[in-house]
């Protein structure tokens, strides 16, 4: 059963993050340029307004947050606070990229891809931000870095280029975070959804939240659909799980770009839905300090 959390209305909702100490839901409006911070219990909803697109948020280890900008990351030092440049404003003189999807190894690293708006110009990169700001290219080449996440030992990395509407995985060094050769973890089939943001659960399985596609699915560690949840909405965007026993899933979404057609179809598209998993998702490691 798939119930709405919050009838956000976003543009671009993106970058669920549960917060395990507040009991709270931190996700993104991209294009709204809000972090929101929900509780899943009462539906409360506070909202901090930013200045640039925020594509991707993380909780820090020390309190407060990590967020990939428009032009680079930076953090927050409190819920409310101006965000601080952190690393290289590396998409600066990049107007047609943005940051986009990220997550945080085990080691405290935020692994974060950015997207270019020339679809036809593969300019899009792979970044891994580490805690001492230094901002490390992993591969370039991408239209829509997407997928991020990691299998629950830490040695397989997840990684999508959403237009390919293939899933790679890449055997990755924990202690180093260097990077092996990739292999196609799932094809997707063209025009029935493109893979967007993940997480895996505790059975190593990786979840995709399908652009386009009405659904999420979960693949198991050898890179088979093995359940699909179907939503109420045309564009899920990501996928987190949460709550106190982590068996509940939160999935963000997109309103933007509808017709008046497809909008009536999906009255609650931009908002925030939740069901129940057997199987319970990983905890999030927080970034750095």
């Amino acid at each position: 059963m798939v119930d709405l959390l919050l009838d956000a209305g976003a543009l671009l909702g993106e970058s669920p993050r549960w917060h395990a100490a507040e009991a709270r839901l931190y996700w993104v409006d991209i294009e709204g340029r809000k972090i929101h911070r929900t509780d899943p219990v009462t539906g409360a909803d506070e909202v901090m307004l930013l200045g640039q697109q925020v594509g991707c948020i993380a909780p820090r280890a020390g309190g407060g947050l990590v967020a990939a900008l428009e032009d680079g990351c930076a953090l927050i030092d409190a819920w409310g606070a101006a965000p601080r440049p952190f690393g290289p404003a590396v998409l600066a003189d990049r107007p047609e990229q943005r940051f986009n999807d990220g997550c945080v190894d085990a080691a405290g690293r935020l692994w974060v891809g950015s997207l270019t708006n020339d679809k036809a110009n593969p300019a899009a990169t792979l970044y891994r931000l580490d805690p001492d700001g230094s901002l490390i290219e992993i591969f370039g080449g991408l239209t829509t870095s997407n997928g991020a996440a990691f299998s629950p030992d830490g040695r397989i990395f997840y990684h999508a280029d959403t237009p390919t509407h293939a899933v790679r995985a890449y055997d990755v060094d924990p202690a180093t975070g260097t990077l092996g050769e990739g292999r196609i973890f799932h094809q997707f089939e063209y025009g029935n959804g493109r893979p967007d943001g993940a997480a895996v659960d505790a059975e190593g399985c990786y979840w995709s939240a399908l652009w386009d596609g009405w659904r999420v699915v979960r693949l198991s560690p050898a890179g088979e659909i093995v359940h699909t949840v179907d939503l109420p909405v045309q564009r899920p965007t990501m996928i987190a799980f949460g709550g106190a026993d982590m068996r509940t899933a939160f999935v963000t979404s997109a309103g933007k770009n509808l017709t008046d057609d497809e909008r009536r179809a999906q009255p609650h598209a931009g908002g925030v839905f939740r069901f129940r998993v057997d199987v319970p998702g990983l905890t999030q490691p927080d970034f750095g300090f």
